[in-house]
């Protein structure tokens, strides 16, 4: 499955907000609808936030069952692409492992920005059922909140440099 989005600002800057997991993550950290009102905790593991080799732990519970896994980041170009994966046994209800990447490209002054996911379901036949019902709309669910979320957080940026307000 994959998304893409056109963001006014630099692709350095798209990079750089994408590749900070608690910026791409924030739709699994905070309570919501599609999470059943669950949140899930990220942690890092590595000693290197970013990079290959970064790796992060997030886990938690939904509706009573145990979410836990393992994340390595095994490409990183900045500012280009990055490609993140699960390792070790995941726990994700409705799926058993996934791979994710985005990739960043200059398009007419703004930035295309494309992420997408591979993932295989669980092995158990019960959350086999979830994952078939469920699954891909929680990928493309995924996949918009981390495209929107930059999109809004770096242009709101631009919208109050614009206006006036805070350099940071």
């Amino acid at each position: 499955m994959e998304k893409n989005i056109i963001i006014h600002s630099a692709p350095e800057k798209v990079f750089a907000y994408m590749d900070n997991l608690g910026n791409t993550g924030m739709h699994m950290s905070e309570s919501s609808m599609m999470m059943m009102g669950s949140k899930l905790k990220l942690e890092q593991l590595s000693t290197n936030p970013t990079g290959v080799g970064a790796k992060y732990h997030w886990s938690g519970k939904m509706m009573g069952m145990t979410i836990d896994f393992k994340e390595t980041v095994t490409k990183w170009q900045p500012p280009k692409l990055k490609e993140w994966e699960t390792v070790g046994e995941a726990k994700i209800i409705i799926m058993s492992w996934y791979r994710m990447w985005y990739e960043i490209a200059p398009y007419e002054n703004k930035t295309l920005a494309k992420i997408s996911i591979s993932y295989l379901p669980p092995n158990e036949w019960y959350y086999k059922i979830l994952s078939f019902f469920f699954a891909n709309w929680y990928c493309n669910w995924c996949l918009n909140n981390m495209l929107n979320d930059t999109k809004k957080n770096l242009e709101n940026k631009i919208s109050t440099q614009a206006k006036g307000g805070d350099q940071a």
